[in-house]
């Protein structure tokens, strides 16, 4: 395994993050979700097969998050979009890469697409949860809850599994990043894996996320029994057969440019 990393935003700020490093290749880059980490099964798993496969990997944890400088309540969706275009920028440069993006990571990725359009060639999503800060979390708040958030700043929630705190700031930020009503032209494969059983989001955000790319070798696998994080083995293996599939059908068209 790997050993954590740390990169430098300043003299005073760092991320974690974990990487196979590659000059001139391929990478898979990892987003993981709301206050998530890079210490569970799938970013192990998706390093590992990076390995196998001789590609790139590069996986982050963005401040306030896991061993990242910051406080989580300090943090928003336009901060931690930044802190993921600075490192892609540093760490994998000018080389290609597909977006594998877990939950809030997915709507993380799909900011990508505004910096790294041509570099991007595939997309996977899993429990994508694109703006679910205004669409799910705000919506299903009580009136006491919005309160509290408006006059205090901050408010304790409960979310499906998860329980974790939410700031005025964050919820104002999430309205500014809305990534659901602009297509993306890309010509690449992008696959969603969802859970049946997903108690933190519905499969229908799996679903518009496919609605924004017209152009896209698409689909979605609806996982029987799958919880919000499908971080079990049978469900990683799933996914890394559709990477093989995404990075098979990637080096066909360029065999088939080259002759």
């Amino acid at each position: 395994m790997k050993k954590f990393k740390y990169f430098k935003l300043s003299k005073t700020k760092k991320l974690r993050y974990l990487n196979n490093y590659y000059k001139d290749n391929l990478y898979i880059i990892f987003l993981p979700g709301f206050q998530s980490d890079i210490t569970g099964k799938k970013p192990k798993a998706f390093l590992r097969y990076a390995v196998k496969k001789k590609v790139g990997f590069l996986a982050l944890e963005y401040s306030g998050h896991g061993k990242s400088s910051g406080r989580f309540t300090d943090g928003n969706i336009s901060k931690w979009s930044k802190e993921v275009k600075i490192v892609i920028k540093k760490l994998v440069k000018k080389n290609d890469f597909i977006l594998i993006g877990s939950s809030m990571g997915a709507w993380l990725s799909l900011i990508q697409f505004k910096y790294f359009k041509s570099q991007i060639k595939g997309f996977v999503g899993i429990g994508s949860a694109p703006e679910f800060l205004t669409r799910l979390m705000w919506k299903k708040f009580t009136k006491k809850i919005k309160n509290e958030i408006i006059k205090n700043g901050i408010s304790i929630i409960k979310h499906g599994e998860y329980t974790y705190p939410i700031t005025r700031q964050l919820i104002k930020d999430g309205k500014k990043n809305k990534v659901l009503s602009k297509k993306i032209n890309s010509n690449i494969d992008v696959r969603m894996f969802h859970g049946n059983k997903d108690a933190s989001v519905p499969v229908s955000f799996s679903k518009k996320i496919l609605k924004i790319f017209p152009y896209a070798r698409k689909k979605l696998y609806l996982i029987k029994n799958g919880d919000h994080s499908l971080s079990n083995k049978k469900n990683i293996k799933k996914i890394l057969n559709e990477l093989d599939n995404i990075i098979s059908s990637m080096w066909q068209f360029v065999r088939k440019l080259i002759l």
